[in-house]
């Protein structure tokens, strides 16, 4: 992966309310490297005696300043306020975070503040919409679209017959080399997706432990450890983003009903995806990511696969129907949890 240095982001004369040019994917720095850049140079830095306002533009500045944009003379009220990396600050010392008079977009980064007791910086965490709203108790926040799965005859069916990604630079590394699902997605790594669906579609038949109505997620995982072994993957690691296995832009549902609950953003969606580009000049869009969909039927405490979908986002709507869910509150307050900062 190509991440961007300082020197670069300051020689290309942009400020951080220029998009970044489509020649220039290298430009955008990714939320890991983000948050690794913001903590080395926020934490520790005094807010102390500060109204909100000049504590506000305090930390703006310094943002700037460490990823390598000119200060400007004010801050625009946009949204985001940082338009060209896309991301909004907010400076907590509470746990609660508040967004007022505008719905959470899943495709933003929010960069979290955190101020300490002393009224010091004492910790950054960068996070996406889409995680930041599983944060929400109250479960409105999670769904937005949904789709509907009509079963059809066959058990087995390959929805794309090619990735969305240029396919003839896909899949030069063997399994072998699958160390970590959660690393981030290049091209050598990439398995064809029919390669995915070949490999995959043994799970017809399959049992999983049905842990309960409420504990979609854990049944999840136990599916999605499953997949992460059949790809060839020495362990089995999930840090609950978007999609499961970033490593194979690969996302897992398993569905016991026909309805597809897609969160915040459409399958077929070309807005970019939080990762750097691709051997430097591919940006990744949540189109170009591969849904593998496994319908099961309950029998006692068990979930039995029988029916297996491989498709792109882009082609996603060509064989599920699309409808919309719950639509997005407008002024959203989110609890942080105690360990959101570990």
């Amino acid at each position: 992966m190509v991440y961007p240095d300082k020197n670069a982001i300051k020689r290309s004369g942009l400020t951080i309310y220029d998009h970044i040019p489509t020649e220039r994917p290298d430009l955008y720095i990714a939320s890991k490297k983000l948050e690794k850049i913001l903590k080395e140079s926020l934490i520790g830095i005094s807010l102390s005696g500060l109204a909100l306002r000049t504590r506000s533009k305090i930390v703006k500045t310094e943002v700037c300043k460490a990823i390598g944009y000119p200060v400007p003379g004010s801050f625009k009220r946009t949204q985001p306020r940082f338009p060209g990396q896309n991301f909004d600050v907010y400076i907590q010392k509470s746990n609660n975070l508040q967004i007022w008079n505008e719905e959470l977009d899943a495709s933003r980064r929010y960069v979290i503040v955190r101020v300490d007791e002393d009224n010091r910086i004492g910790d950054v965490r960068v996070i996406s919409g889409s995680e930041l709203a599983k944060l929400d108790r109250t479960g409105t926040l999670t769904q937005k679209y949904q789709a509907t799965l009509d079963v059809g005859a066959e058990a087995c069916e390959l929805v794309s017959r090619e990735d969305a990604v240029p396919a003839e630079r896909i899949g030069q590394e063997s399994s072998a080399r699958l160390i970590d699902p959660t690393e981030d997605p290049s091209l050598r790594s990439l398995i064809p997706i029919q390669t995915l669906f070949g490999i995959l579609k043994c799970t017809i038949g399959m049992e999983i432990d049905y842990v309960g109505m409420d504990q979609e997620r854990n049944r999840g995982s136990l599916l999605h450890e499953v997949v992460a072994k059949l790809l060839g993957y020495s362990g089995y690691a999930d840090k609950g983003t978007f999609p499961d296995i970033p490593h194979q832009l690969l996302e897992i549902k398993l569905q016991t009903s026909r309805t597809i609950d897609l969160g915040l953003v459409t399958p077929d969606s070309l807005q970019a995806l939080d990762y750097p580009a691709m051997d430097g000049d591919i940006v990744l869009r949540h189109c170009d990511v591969r849904y593998a969909l496994f319908y099961g039927k309950l029998t006692e405490n068990r979930v039995r696969i029988t029916n297996f979908y491989m498709t792109t986002g882009r082609d996603f709507f060509s064989r599920f129907r699309r409808f919309e869910g719950r639509v997005l509150n407008k002024k959203l307050q989110i609890p942080l949890p105690s360990d959101f900062f570990i």
